[in-house]
């Protein structure tokens, strides 16, 4: 297995990024924001703008830090552990795709404003849900010097307050990705969607009757990057909620008395609580080991890392959520309990860009057709 590399910026972020996520998004602040329905708070969206955590990808000639996507690993980690709602990763899969596949020109107009605040997001998911992001229904057909845009997507991340959104489309016998502004897409364009994490912003996205200028589509359609990018969040903000749920469980086991015992003395909740330790611990350096082969370049070596990073994470973050409400017994079924945001976040951040099942199946091959080392 190749080495693990923890670099010095991603050790600073990660000091930072805790301590932000701990005094600005406290169990009681979280559903604060849900009570109130707001899909971000906009003043602390601007914080993190204002600490350079949008612009870490982002070439220094276009604003930001020119830094690579390891380093964005311990800020979603750190969200995740604090069940911080925001748009950070719409807006990095947005930067990722200009990046891969966006023309100069497009790179130039766009990324200094994302990196300084702007909201972008992806629209690759089907109404179906389909992970295979090639099988693409939306259609755009050219007239004159427009493209007509057809069909929907569901699941798309911050649509309504995003100033542009990426899709996928079908156009000319091929898969391409358009540029969308979102005054493109008109008042009705958007609805929001009830999604199990009540933290998360999700809309579908209609674009039957869009009209776009021909020079929105991108030159090219890298959809493996923007997958992996994808996978490395999600996969970073799962290790960083089974630290959360942990965390709650523990807190709860040396608190609750049963028979003038603290619960947490009896084996049988002593042995799963160490179990999910072991599973974060391994969901974490699974991250990290596909950080450093993201930084490193290595596509063939990172899709199988990443594969197997969310996999591991899927797997144990549902199953930690599961066991905190079981713990909490009666009350644990209740939505006053805090136990099920946490499993609310860990069903969504599983069947996000493939659940466990559908990464092993991709990994079968890759590890024993291939040979492929990691």
């Amino acid at each position: 297995m190749a080495a693990i590399n923890f670099s010095e910026e991603q050790a600073m972020l990660l000091d930072t990024a805790r301590e932000f996520c701990r005094n600005k998004s406290a169990i009681p602040v979280v559903r604060e924001r849900i009570a109130e329905g707001a899909p971000y708070d906009a003043t602390l969206w601007q914080e993190m703008a204002d600490l350079g955590w949008l612009g870490i990808t982002v070439p220094e000639a276009h604003g930001g830090l020119g830094l690579t996507l390891a380093e964005t690993v311990p800020i979603a980690e750190s969200m995740g552990q604090h069940l911080l709602g925001s748009p950070f990763l719409a807006t990095t899969l947005a930067i990722q795709a200009l990046l891969t596949s966006g023309s100069a020109a497009q790179q130039e107009r766009w990324l200094p404003e994302l990196a300084s605040g702007a909201i972008g997001t992806v629209a690759l998911t089907e109404e179906d849900g389909n992970w295979q992001l090639g099988d693409v229904e939306a259609a755009g057909s050219l007239h004159g010097d427009e493209l007509v845009l057809s069909g929907r997507k569901s699941q798309v991340l911050d649509a309504d307050a995003a100033a542009l959104l990426i899709v996928s489309i079908q156009f000319e016998g091929a898969t391409r990705l358009a540029l969308i502004e979102r005054g493109q897409l008109g008042p009705d364009g958007v609805r929001r969607q009830v999604v199990i994490d009540e933290t998360r912003a999700s809309y579908a996205v209609s674009l039957d009757g869009v009209r776009i200028a021909a020079d929105q589509l991108l030159p090219e359609c890298n959809l493996a990057a923007v997958e992996r990018a994808a996978l490395l969040l999600i996969s970073a903000e799962t290790a960083g909620g089974l630290a959360g749920v942990l965390h709650t469980i523990v807190e709860y086991l040396n608190t609750r008395k049963q028979f003038d015992r603290l619960i947490g003395s009896y084996q049988a909740l002593k042995h799963p609580t160490v179990d999910i330790l072991l599973e974060q611990e391994a969901a974490k350096s699974l991250v990290y080991h596909a950080a450093s082969v993201v930084a490193a370049g290595d596509d063939a070596t990172a899709d199988v890392a990443l594969r197997m990073a969310k996999a591991q994470g899927s797997k144990a973050f549902a199953y930690a959520g599961d066991r905190a409400v079981q713990f909490h017994g009666g009350f644990g079924f209740t939505y006053e309990c805090d136990a099920q945001l946490f499993l609310r976040r860990a069903v969504w951040c599983q069947h996000q860009f493939g659940d466990e099942r559908h990464h092993r199946q991709l990994l079968a091959p890759a590890l024993l057709d291939e040979g492929v080392g990691v």
